[in-house]
């Protein structure tokens, strides 16, 4: 289990990359029918005391991936939000009110246990949310890992293989017979000059008389293909949704795409929609609009020349706004530009194009006759 439990540190990286390149790289910000600027935007700014935006989405993705479950509790001083703070309870009790109402105990590592908190007053974050009705997870609300359990214990089998093998090869490769008789001294005398002829060679080949002679010992090590160990690290990689090219960075913009879209996006989603629900009532969030929404350059899949030429394609058509034309390179909305669009007059409605030539031309005509 020791080795399995390494090797699963190992795998562990998966989640370290989404985590650290991907989602500590988003900015959080509200929005509604107007860029809002207020109490909810300056703690989702800087979280908590001993958190940055960065730490605090750190923290919560890598407790959402290890647990399946991520809480965070929200501090109030009466309306105005003052922190988020992320929890990791050991054990976390669902409880119910005669009037229907859920509630939520906690219990820590250091004995602590909180009192009910309303469920509604708590952002719970769930993964693989399934046959628990509270819980993400398996029946108890906890992770099930046993079939990435399998393959990792697979793949520990494999690497001690090779590494066995390794030793092997380092190991006695041949016996040198003597053919005549001697005593014990001889022999340790003997190996001793062998030794010394072994370490002044540099070819490999040792001089031998009649004397002695030297017999192989044949062994036939197999390592295992690289195409076996491909199939098992891609195997541990689709567990966390991860290809092998995205980890090594050498990725096209089709498999960037994938990953973003498989992975990516309805995690950003989850964690939108979970912080939207926490921090905004019905009536606020539904009856005006009021959202937390991830804006992230590099969630972004488009390449920077294709941004731009989006950008000139749509923005000259009048097509998108232009705290849209800024979300799309990874800026927040301003509140100056909200609802502004422009167009470019090099283009006209093709409606009234045959309308707008023939009245050019008019005006040409009667500029020369002036």
């Amino acid at each position: 289990m020791c080795s399995i439990y390494f090797t699963f540190k190992n795998a562990n990286f998966c989640i370290y990359f989404v985590v650290s390149t991907c989602i500590c790289t988003v900015q959080l910000q509200v929005k509604n029918s107007t860029v809002v600027d207020g109490n909810i935007q300056n703690i989702l700014n800087c979280p908590n005391p001993i958190m940055t935006t960065a730490d605090f989405l750190e923290k919560i993705t890598w407790l959402l991936f290890l647990n399946y479950n991520c809480f965070i509790l929200p501090t109030w001083d009466g309306n105005m939000l003052t922190g988020l703070y992320p929890l990791n309870p050991i054990n976390v009790d669902f409880l119910e009110d005669a009037s229907g109402k859920l509630f939520i105990k906690f219990k820590f590592r250091n004995g602590y246990q909180s009192g009910a908190i309303r469920a509604e007053d708590v952002i719970h974050i769930r993964k693989n949310y399934s046959v628990n009705d509270y819980m993400g997870g398996n029946q108890a609300g906890q992770p099930d890992n046993s079939a990435l359990l399998k393959t990792l214990e697979l793949n520990n089998v494999l690497l001690q293989g090779i590494g066995k093998a390794l030793k092997s090869s380092f190991a006695i490769n041949g016996v040198v017979k003597y053919n005549t008789i001697i005593d014990e001294e001889h022999t340790a005398e003997n190996i001793k000059i062998m030794e010394q002829q072994l370490k002044k060679s540099e070819s490999g080949l040792l001089p031998l008389d009649l004397k002695a002679e030297y017999i192989p010992l044949e062994r036939n090590i197999e390592i295992v293909d690289p195409e076996t160990l491909k199939f098992i690290d891609e195997k541990i990689l689709r567990y966390f949704g991860v290809p092998l090219c995205i980890l090594t960075g050498d990725y096209t913009k089709e498999q960037y795409e994938g990953f973003y879209q498989k992975t990516l996006e309805p995690l950003v989603l989850k964690l939108s929609q979970a912080f939207t629900k926490g921090l905004f009532t019905n009536r606020a969030s539904l009856g005006y609009g009021n959202k937390i929404v991830f804006f992230s350059e590099e969630l972004i899949f488009m390449t920077m020349s294709q941004k731009l030429e989006f950008a000139q394609l749509m923005g000259d058509r009048g097509a998108v706004y232009d705290n849209e034309l800024r979300t799309i390179f990874g800026m927040r909305p301003l509140k100056e530009l909200e609802g502004v669009r422009k167009q470019s007059l090099n283009y006209i409605n093709t409606d009234i194009v045959d309308a707008y030539q023939l009245g050019n031309l008019r005006n040409g005509v009667k500029k020369n006759e002036t």
